[in-house]
């Protein structure tokens, strides 16, 4: 896994944005940390077992990170990326609780 010091995770209006990485037809449902970008950026690098076929993909990336970061999956949505790996995901809530919370988060999964 690439790390970086850049974050995936920020805060915008009514909550936050996360840039993925996600690869479709993983063997199991993973995330994967936190990868350099070629322009520089990071993303969450993200695994789904779903195919990348009928936005099945994306609607399992979605469940996995609510169910991952327990919150309800209702405030997850697609932003960009929906027909790429690269995507765009927001979470809806307190963006300065979610940022405190992710980066509790990721202060618990690095190396």
């Amino acid at each position: 896994m690439a790390e970086t010091g850049a974050s995936p995770f920020r805060a915008v209006a009514g909550g936050i944005t996360i840039a993925i990485r996600l690869t479709p037809k993983g063997a199991r449902e993973r995330i994967d940390g936190i990868v350099t970008l070629p322009d520089g950026g990071a993303a969450l690098k993200v695994a789904v077992t779903a195919p990348p076929e009928d936005g099945r993909a994306n609607a399992a990336l979605l469940r996995f990170l609510a169910r991952e970061w327990r919150l309800p999956r209702s405030a997850f949505g697609l932003v960009w990326g929906a027909a790429d790996r690269r995507k765009i995901v927001r979470v809806a809530g307190d963006s300065g609780v979610l940022m405190a919370s992710f980066a509790a988060w990721r202060d618990g999964h690095d190396g």
